[in-house]
């Protein structure tokens, strides 16, 4: 079975309001077997949610709307689904009365657009609401296909979703079973990834592999679908497995944790411990490090020495090496590695110096100092001052990393 969700409310659509309700619904029916295959929001327009409900449930099996089931003239999910499904409307004395009941418990009296909430499409089943005013709606409109209605507020729909879709669903579908692997990877771009391994992941319909880029971080997922467990860990392990092989180090989480989180777990290990010290990045590779609550077991401090004068007065910078190579260059970035390790007693120690705008944005110069030698690498980002920075750190992060696996 495939599902939709529509979330409905033009609150969605703000910067301010973000749909979790899609999140939940989304990890409840894989657990079934169901698969998510579209999730849209549509503010509070009949028109255009007329139109998306009857597409949805033209292609997919389930579609499930949340929100939009109030009390005003701005929650139009009931009369834009019987529009699209053709049905009519019936008021219910039952579900008004339980309205008035519920305000009375607080010493109140239900405003005449509440009577709206008691409106009933044809043929559907109502799905109690325990916890708001909005009873959900069950539908069947056709056989084999079937839409949900269910309120927006996460207090009202959970307990639905629990108490009274779920149980429906498990007797309309057969089992099955769907489970992933998620692997993120570090140092290579997402097309050089993708023609690395797609001579191995396009023999496969099933498992479905996905690749997610950001800058600096690829993600690939793989997702079987089977009506066994031990089928579908087959199934992955038979393209995950070659995939992994050919990736090597570069795959640095099988579990989805960060990069920054990886490099604690090796320092924990190892027990060692880390410093920085930066230039253009000002205090973000320290900060990504900081991220991950007990960093403080590893990281033993930075140095945010942006100007020449504080790489001298902190670091100990000679002003001779800075007037020879400049501050971007890699005696610097070595001197800085170097100077952070030995003042902080660290075991390890990085530093990042280059240019985020201007010229020669994007040249950068990265330091690692180990207890055995102090090694430079000269980076080339590409992007704006944001970018640049954000690379700069990764790349960073990924060197000592990889310093940590092959010591």
């Amino acid at each position: 079975m495939n599902a939709e969700i529509i979330a409905v409310g033009s609150e969605l659509l703000t910067p301010e309001k973000v749909d979790t309700n899609s999140l939940y619904l989304t990890q409840h029916l894989n657990d079934l077997g169901i698969e998510v295959v579209a999730k849209c929001i549509i503010g509070d327009d009949r028109t255009r949610l007329t139109n998306e409900i009857r597409s949805s449930s033209s292609r997919s099996e389930l579609v499930l709307l949340t929100g939009g089931l109030g009390p005003t003239e701005d929650d139009v999910t009931r009369d834009a689904c019987a529009a699209a499904l053709g049905l009519t409307q019936h008021f219910d004395p039952a579900i008004w009365n339980a309205i008035i009941e519920r305000f009375s418990r607080f010493g109140r009296t239900p405003s005449e657009n509440n009577r709206r909430q008691a409106n009933v499409l044809a043929g559907a089943e109502v799905l109690a609401n325990p916890n708001g005013t909005a009873p959900g709606l069950w539908l069947s409109p056709a056989p084999g296909r079937y839409v949900a209605l269910l309120p927006g507020p996460p207090r009202e729909l959970k307990p639905m979703v629990q108490d009274q879709i779920l149980p429906r669903l498990r007797q309309l579908i057969p089992p099955s079973v769907i489970r992933t692997r998620w692997y993120r990877v570090a140092g290579i771009g997402e097309s050089d990834l993708d023609s690395l391994i797609a001579p191995v992941y396009t023999q496969f319909t099933n498992p479905v592999t996905t690749i997610l880029a950001a800058p600096g971080d690829v993600h690939i997922h793989f997702r079987a679908r089977t009506d066994d467990e031990a089928e579908a860990e087959r199934l992955l392990a038979a393209v995950a497995d070659p995939i992994v092989a050919l990736l090597g180090d570069r795959i640095y989480s099988s579990d989805g944790a960060t990069l920054e989180q990886t490099v604690g777990r090796l320092l924990l290990a190892q027990h060692a411990t880390l410093a920085t010290a930066e230039s253009i990045t000002a205090g973000l590779l320290g900060g990504r490090i900081t991220d991950t609550s007990g960093s403080s077991a590893y990281y033993a401090g930075g140095f945010q020495t942006y100007t020449d004068a504080m790489k001298t007065r902190l670091l100990g910078v000679d002003p001779a090496l800075l007037a020879a190579h400049s501050a971007v260059s890699e005696p610097v970035a070595l001197a800085m590695a170097q100077a952070a390790r030995e003042r902080t007693g660290a075991t390890y120690a990085l530093s990042l110096t280059g240019y985020a705008e201007g010229d020669q944005a994007g040249l950068c110069f990265a330091g690692l100092a180990t207890p055995q030698h102090v090694h430079c690498r000269q980076l080339k980002l590409f992007g704006d001052r944001h970018r640049v920075r954000g690379l700069a750190v990764i790349q960073a992060l990924d060197w000592l990393r990889k310093t940590l696996l092959h010591p």
